[in-house]
């Protein structure tokens, strides 16, 4: 450990130290993954203290590490093929699977772009085809007091996946993107992602996460959209019930860029979805939409922080959660507006639903302004269901467990039903009604 740092670290940070393993890569990308692990060992773990992460409890994982790496194994690809029946998206084109956190071709659907429209694979295949993007994969989502997780995903980071669209070019189908765990022994899995849309191309993805057994999975993606591009970013979450997930999203938009990011977070012990959005060019807006379950003694935080940088941009934000037993939900959301950035138009808004005495929710939405020209608004809201609504489904011969079921799905569906595209809308519909069916019985 002496190798990679000469100063005092964090104790929860030092196995992760003690784990790091030089590989043969180059010379560049070895000296990024040290400078990035000793930023982690002086930050270590955040905790309550920190504003953003006072609604996550990590001592779990603190006092349980799960460290990259592990046993050697050969993938199970008959049972990664019986989730894969389970999960995958009906009438998507291409599809990359990371069963463990590293690519699988044999599930996988990658064809080769006829005139190099675009091109999408994994950051192993990236390594011989496409090594000019290893540089930005590297280096776009720097970790630093307030992402202490994002410097241990520089610093171990093997593989996820990367898409480039040239200019002009639309895509006509999402693209797939599964994630997997096979619950084979107890480790963690850090990807690091990159989105690169040139002007005026359109693309949209859907991520999928699962896994079986107990798992860290420490997710980074860049987007970076040029002038006039347009990204829908869908993502599903099912975590095993011992799972730990942290995903970050680091966006920036230039001028009359749009982002379309969604996110349905259904399982998991510890889950922090967390996106950062920066308008770098006039004209541009984002659309973040979410739902989150937390259930049993569950945790899930959604965190989001939009900055306003230039002028003439637009926000929306609807963000809906549920507690139940001893679940424990939290969204934070910041949006800044700087001096410059006159005409902004931005929204947020927390809506949530607590069912029981024992599970809570935690909502902060915050605006700071400092232009005069603007049009913005948050709120929040935490309650129970309507007693008088339960009441007219009853009267109408509905039992209790299917009336509070059938708001439930109502109240959270309200999200989902703003994603534009049909087939990825009704298959979201399906995840959910189906994890509403387990939680009521």
């Amino acid at each position: 450990m002496s190798a990679i740092v000469d100063f005092p670290v964090k104790p929860e940070a030092r196995p992760y130290l003690e784990a790091f393993e030089a590989e043969a890569e180059p010379r560049w990308l070895a000296t990024a993954r040290k400078q990035a692990l000793s930023r982690f060992g002086e930050l270590g773990f955040p905790t309550r203290k920190s504003e953003s992460w006072r609604y996550l409890d990590l001592q779990p994982l603190a006092r349980r590490p799960l460290l990259p790496g592990g046993a050697q194994h050969q993938p199970d690809l008959d049972a990664a093929r019986a989730q894969l029946s389970r999960l995958s998206l009906p009438g998507s084109g291409l599809r990359l699977v990371l069963l463990d956190g590293l690519s699988v071709w044999d599930l996988s659907i990658i064809e080769e772009s006829p005139g190099g429209d675009l091109w999408f694979g994994s950051v192993v295949s990236a390594y011989a085809e496409k090594e000019d993007l290893l540089p930005d994969v590297a280096h776009a989502v720097p970790g630093g007091p307030a992402h202490p997780f994002a410097a241990l995903n520089e610093a171990f980071f093997a593989d996820g996946y990367i898409l480039e669209v040239r200019p002009g070019v639309v895509l006509d189908r999402p693209i797939e993107i599964i994630h997997l765990a096979s619950g084979h022994d107890e480790r963690s899995f850090h990807t690091r992602n990159l989105i690169a849309l040139g002007p005026g191309s359109r693309a949209s993805i859907v991520e999928i996460y699962a896994g079986d057994g107990r798992y860290w999975r420490n997710d980074v993606t860049a987007a970076r959209l040029g002038e006039g591009a347009e990204l829908r970013r869908t993502i599903l979450v099912e975590e095993s019930a011992a799972a730990v997930r942290l995903s970050h999203l680091d966006a920036k938009l230039a001028a009359g860029a749009r982002l379309e990011a969604f996110a349905l977070l259904l399982g998991g012990y510890r889950v922090r979805e967390e996106a950062n959005v920066q308008f770098e060019g006039e004209g541009a807006s984002c659309d973040i939409n979410g739902a989150f379950i937390a259930a049993g003694e569950d945790e899930a935080n959604v965190v989001t922080a939009i900055d306003h940088a230039a002028p003439r941009c637009r926000t929306s934000e609807l963000i809906k959660g549920v507690a139940a037993g001893r679940g424990h939900g939290a969204f934070q959301g910041r949006i800044t507006v700087r001096k410059h950035a006159q005409q902004t138009d931005a929204r947020q808004l927390s809506r949530n639903l607590i069912l029981g005495r024992r599970a809570a929710i935690d909502t902060k939405p915050e605006l700071e302004i400092d232009a005069d020209d603007v049009k913005c608004s948050h709120g929040a809201s935490v309650g129970d269901l309507d007693e008088a609504a339960l009441f007219y489904l009853r009267a109408r011969g509905i039992s209790a467990d299917e009336a509070r079921r059938m708001l439930i799905e109502g109240f959270l569906s309200e999200t989902v039903e703003a994603i534009g595209d049909p087939g990825v809308r009704d298959y979201l519909s399906r995840r959910l009604a189906m994890r509403l069916a387990a939680l009521e019985g």
